[in-house]
């Protein structure tokens, strides 16, 4: 029992010894007054000499090209052309990749239906034709069918942009 008070007063002694002892809080030092200087007015300098208006840009460039505009003008499509666009587009047939003249008659049928006639394209591939029937590049409208031949309407614009109809007949071969 003794080692334990002895132990006990020993951790006392190294408590009270750990303890920081802080010094008393100090006071700022006084301020030291700054002697105030006054302001010197200085006087704007004043010249007897006149200063150029600053020049502006003399070049005109209103009438040069525009290096940053395109040299193709893409035209944009309105909703109307759109609309007629869907509605005239026709798929590219084999029978209209051709032009009228290259095509080779090789028989009609009479039928009270309305007659129809047979043709070969110049790739040996043959078509059945009726009346009202596009054919040809152009869009030949097939306008008659009879035995010795077809007749075939295009319309066209010519050199003076006027509307012109030609009839082109494509004959029926015989065979000698």
């Amino acid at each position: 029992m003794g080692g334990l008070v002895a132990l006990l007063a020993g951790l006392m002694v190294l408590q009270a010894g750990c303890k920081k002892t802080q010094p008393p809080p100090s006071t700022p030092p006084p301020a030291v007054p700054v002697a105030v200087q006054p302001k010197v007015i200085v006087q704007k300098a004043v010249s007897s000499v006149k200063m150029a208006p600053a020049q502006t840009n003399q070049l005109d460039f209103s009438t040069k090209k525009d290096p940053f505009k395109p040299h193709i003008a893409v035209k944009v499509a309105t909703q109307a052309e759109l609309n007629r666009q869907k509605r005239d587009f026709r798929p590219l047939l084999p029978l209209h990749s051709f032009d009228v003249s290259q095509f080779r008659l090789i028989g009609t049928v009479a039928d009270p239906k309305g007659n129809k006639a047979m043709v070969v394209d110049p790739a040996g591939k043959g078509y059945v034709l009726k009346v009202g029937m596009t054919i040809g590049k152009n869009e030949g409208k097939i306008v008659r069918i009879e035995t010795s031949g077809v007749d075939v309407v295009e319309q066209f614009r010519d050199e003076n942009n006027k509307i012109r109809k030609e009839t082109i007949r494509i004959p029926l071969l015989r065979k000698p």
